[in-house]
């Protein structure tokens, strides 16, 4: 089946790029842009049928999320993260559901995953409190999914959640100003002693089991793939979206370029260009293929019905985590040949540098971490971690 929003994305890019260094400047994401993305039904892809979503392939997804992001690394950033959202919701009680999108399907999430929220039981729900920083796209959503840590009588931890608060309830405090990913308005998120109902209240270790109340209404196969996988996959692709936008603008700027100095000549005729650009191809590529063939995978054994083997799940996030590390090797390839004239600011190849080496911080995109989990599994260990 076509990507009929990547076509229609497609018409947007030039804009997107032209309005690049402006987004960095602003420190947020356009709102027309927003409102493009929307128009595109870029937001809608990974979102129940039941509520106006198109319910797609998500290999369609992270193809479209690479070529926002190689226009505009905290367009596609943004795009990606709150895109990702209304799967994650899909997989609460459908009242939830309801409360967001009953009277309008465009409604935004973000989120702060980080456990800094506490969390303290009381009639119907639960009192919260904390502070989440690196909320991207807060500033264009109306609700939040925040981490929570539930705490017992005597302060003890008991368990580990997820919550989705409406914006009513919280303060976006303007914090973002950073190296790389300018744009995505990652601000911070406070709450001060809100009540959230028990039904916009999940678990974390329901996410890792495969299960969640919304599977009952939404039974498409979307909603049967790992939690993990999904949304490490949304952080990664934006990283190898950035850096494979970057490799065409290279090859462009540098194939016409004269060297001057070491000899002079044209760049492009050189062995040492050509094969940093090939070596640079062959890393976009095998991220690229290794996380799409991952994805297919996992979304067809969901809909032939099938349990996902927990190999599959480890193949996943080890191709995840390997795929940011060979886009930001590419990168490194590609900036240490681009000459002094990358260097200034706002060139796209400068400013292409720092917003994959950004995304590549991510927790989502600890590579240790991953690597150890499928050794462990690969010798027949047992794995027992969310995030997988």
């Amino acid at each position: 089946m076509d990507n009929e929003v990547l076509e229609a994305v497609r018409d947007l890019l030039p804009g997107i790029a032209d309005d690049a260094r402006a987004t960095e400047e602003a420190r947020r994401i356009p709102v027309q842009t927003i409102r493009a993305l929307t128009d595109a039904g870029v937001f809608r892809m990974l979102q129940p049928v039941r509520y106006g979503g198109t319910e797609s392939d998500p290999v369609h997804f992270f193809e479209t999320v690479r070529a926002l992001s190689g226009a505009c690394g905290s367009t596609g950033w943004v795009a990606s993260v709150l895109g990702v959202h209304p799967w994650h919701l899909a997989l609460y009680p459908d009242r939830a559901q309801a409360e967001v999108w009953g009277e309008n399907p465009d409604t935004l999430i973000c989120s702060s995953y980080a456990p800094v929220g506490t969390m303290r039981p009381v009639a119907g729900g639960y009192e919260v409190s904390g502070v989440w920083r690196f909320s991207s796209g807060v500033d264009h959503a109306d609700w939040a999914l925040l981490g929570g840590v539930l705490v017992g009588a005597n302060g003890e931890t008991v368990d580990f959640t997820t919550m989705l608060v409406p914006r009513a309830d919280y303060e976006i405090r303007d914090i973002w100003d950073t190296v790389g990913l300018r744009g995505t308005g990652s601000n911070e998120i406070a709450v001060d002693s809100v009540f959230v109902p028990s039904h916009r209240v999940m678990r974390n270790f329901e996410f890792s089991q495969l299960r969640g109340p919304g599977q009952e209404v939404n039974t498409g196969p979307l909603y049967r793939i790992p939690f993990a996988a999904v949304f490490t996959t949304a952080i990664a692709s934006p990283v190898v979206g950035v850096v494979a936008g970057c490799y065409e603008t290279y090859l462009a700027t540098m194939r016409d370029r004269v060297r001057l100095s070491l000899g002079g000549g044209r760049f492009a005729e050189t062995r040492y260009a050509q094969v940093t650009v090939a070596r640079a191809a062959s890393e976009i590529d095998a991220s690229i293929l290794q996380m799409d063939r991952n994805i297919r995978a996992l979304y067809g054994a969901a809909a032939a019905g099938e349990e996902i083997p927990m190999r599959l799940r480890l193949r996943a996030r080890r191709d995840q985590v390997l795929g940011t590390e060979r886009a930001l090797d590419a990168m490194e390839k590609l900036f240490k040949t681009a000459g002094g004239q990358s260097l200034d600011r706002g060139n796209p190849i400068e400013r292409a540098w720092r917003d994959a080496h950004a995304g590549g911080v991510h927790v989502a995109n600890d590579t240790e971490r991953a690597l150890e989990l499928y050794g462990r599994g690969a010798f027949g260990l047992p794995v027992e971690d969310n995030m997988v």
